[in-house]
């Protein structure tokens, strides 16, 4: 059997499909706005003034108005009197006398009684602003299909323009869908939300979206799991909007109907994308009227807005932009930034990737690496510096491949600190104060052996380590040895913190020892290799006389303490190795076992560097103290 629509299309194939369709939409009407209410909107004709700026001879500054012939000759040695007849007084922007064609400056003259002392020289229109010298009357001073600035509001008002012409903006609907879905009043009151339930955030982040882009959005109540409601829903709408966007249940889920109801109500155009996050996207025509349905993870949400909804909101007004300039417009991007991978990145061939970046500058090298890249994950969104885009060439990406990235935020990386090595939420409270002191703090947690080598190989500013030498008992003197190479390294104990097993609240498994881990029954979240507590981990075992494989879940590989402990939290681990502070925040029960200094190490290069110096300063903050010493299982070195 024939398809009757294409599946898995590329962006600009989607893209294509969608100009092809929806061509005329949003031109075909017009409408006369006052000139307050039209910021953001898009000129449908050009623009002419009805009246010179300024619409007289204006004074540009303060001072004299006078016949420039009158001052010929003068000179601070030999200057020229006038007397009162010959000069009139004017401020900034008041209207020259009509015998008068120049201005003189207060501080080329002087008054004496009622003479004026006039000390330079001027010629016709000296310091006059002429009729319409910013803008003459008949010329056009805004075109066919330019956005309304405020610059632009400021300029119709001052040329006697009451009204201009606009396309008349898409009327645009977001449709919320899913029995899953909770409303944010409903969320935000329900102290324990219940299992499997989803707050509706989605329609926040479209509508804000949307704002930025100079469009407002409407939004529908939650929609459930139900196709004929669905089906209802959207033939009702397109009677009234341009554009509907419709929220989940793209997929291919035994609840994920909108697939039906658009083949039911109208013609698919495509269903699926060669894009990752936002490969679940469908379009479709309903009554002429675009109807594009968004997946439901938030990052997907995100990708296909920024993919597809803009440039097809773009193409209402305008025509002949590059594809990926409008993604540069939409995601909010003014510069491209070229960088060098810090890690290794791999890529499925043939889909184009949109990646979260984080960046840092160390030794004049750009580095960029990739953060969470989950569909479901938002936090990194919210946390990047930036979007890449990889094309669907790629496959894979070596440590050092060039990368370009399309910069989100403005980021002073002269100022910023990379932090490479052992996760610390103590560590990670640091950010606030550094920046209030001048710095900026950015980290990746990649265990102590790992940031040592980071530091080795110069691909960050510090590292932090609490790495156990089994032979002789102490911490981190043979680690940094090794890494650093004979190079100069600062070395600061932070504090001392407390290692122990976190279990679960109330120890329904009664665990108290190292010794318990070892029960068959039990489920160990475990660290990274190289991480710090890994290593005090792998201690116990030989000190035990212990195989890892008798451990169940040793080669889980958690990044962080918080990562690890929350496994147990969950109930996806009954145990596991980690701080005092982490198991606190958690209220998870805790069995100490040792106590372990944590350090972070400093290449001596690095001690005037802006940020550093800001975190220097920083672990003297008091307030940063406090908040140590509240999250408890920390001991401050004695001075």
């Amino acid at each position: 059997m024939v398809k009757k629509y294409p599946e898995h299309v590329s962006i600009r194939e989607a893209y294509l499909i969608l100009k092809e369709n929806f061509k005329k939409l949003g031109k075909s009407e017009i409408c006369e706005v006052e000139i307050e209410m039209s910021l953001g909107q898009t000129l449908a004709s050009d623009v002419l003034a009805k009246r010179n700026v300024p619409h007289y001879p204006a004074s540009a500054m303060d001072g004299y108005a006078l016949i420039s012939s009158s001052t010929t000759g003068a000179t601070r040695a030999t200057p020229i009197k006038l007397q009162k007849n010959q000069y009139f007084w004017v401020n900034t922007g008041s209207n020259i006398p009509l015998w008068a064609d120049s201005v003189l400056m207060v501080e080329d003259s002087s008054l004496v009684v009622e003479d004026l002392l006039v000390y330079k020289a001027l010629t016709p229109s000296t310091n006059v602003r002429p009729l319409g010298e910013d803008v003459i009357a008949g010329q056009i001073i805004a075109r066919k299909n330019d956005v309304v600035t405020p610059a632009l509001i400021s300029l119709f008002i001052c040329a006697g323009i009451e009204e201009i012409t606009i396309y008349k903006k898409p009327k645009i609907i977001f449709v919320p869908t899913g029995n899953e879905i909770v409303s944010t009043k409903d969320w935000l009151s329900s102290k324990t939300p219940r299992l499997g339930t989803v707050v509706e955030s989605n329609s926040l982040f479209v509508k804000a979206t949307f704002k930025k882009w100079g469009h407002e959005i409407d939004v529908s109540s939650i929609i459930p799991d139900d196709i004929e409601t669905l089906q209802n829903k959207i033939m009702d709408l397109v009677n009234d909007y341009d554009l509907i966007l419709i929220g989940a249940g793209s997929a291919k889920g035994n609840k994920d109907y909108t697939f039906e109801v658009f083949d039911n109500l109208g013609e698919i155009l495509f269903r699926w994308l060669r894009m990752k996050p936002g490969r679940p996207a469908i379009a479709a025509k309903i009554s002429n009227k675009p109807v594009i349905c968004l997946p439901g993870f938030p990052m997907s949400t995100a990708v296909v807005l920024w993919s597809l909804v803009f440039p097809l909101l773009n193409n209402f007004y305008s025509q002949g932009v590059d594809l990926q300039q409008l993604f540069k417009i939409a995601i909010g991007s003014n510069e491209t930034l070229d960088a060098k991978l810090l890690v290794p990145y791999s890529s499925q061939s043939g889909i184009e990737e949109w990646l979260r970046v984080k960046l840092a500058v160390v030794e004049n090298i750009v580095y960029a690496w990739v953060l969470t890249s989950g569909a479901s994950v938002l936090s990194s969104l919210a946390d990047a510096d930036g979007i890449a885009l990889l094309p669907s060439s790629a496959l894979e990406y070596e440590k050092g491949s060039d990368i370009s990235v399309w910069l989100t935020r403005s980021v002073d990386l002269e100022k910023r600190i990379l932090f490479q090595g052992s996760d610390d939420p103590a560590i990670q409270l640091l950010a606030t104060p550094i920046n209030e002191r001048g710095g900026e703090f950015v980290s990746r947690a990649v265990g102590s052996m790992g940031g040592l080598a980071s530091l080795g190989r110069d691909e960050c500013h510090l590292a932090a380590a609490h790495l156990l030498n089994e032979a002789d008992g102490t911490y981190n003197d043979i680690f940094i040895r090794r890494f650093s190479n004979g190079k100069k390294w600062k070395r600061i104990l932070v504090f001392y913190r407390t290692q122990g097993i976190i279990v679960q609240a109330g120890n329904p498994k009664n665990i108290l020892t190292i010794e318990d881990l070892f029960n068959k029954d039990l489920v160990f979240s475990n660290r990274q290799p190289g991480a710090g507590t890994r290593v005090l981990f792998d201690h116990y075992l030989k000190k035990h006389h212990k195989n890892p494989s008798e451990v169940k879940g040793y080669d889980q590989h958690c990044t962080t303490h918080m990562e690890a402990a929350n496994r147990v939290f969950s109930g996806l681990a009954d145990a596991t190795l980690g701080i005092k502070a982490v198991a606190d925040a958690l209220k998870l029960d805790f069995i100490p076992l040792a106590e372990e200094p944590y350090e972070l190490v400093i290449p001596e290069k690095y001690l005037n560097h802006i940020g550093i110096i800001a975190l220097l300063k920083s672990l003297e903050d008091k307030e940063w103290r406090k908040k140590v010493e509240k999250m408890g299982g920390y001991r401050w070195p004695e001075q």
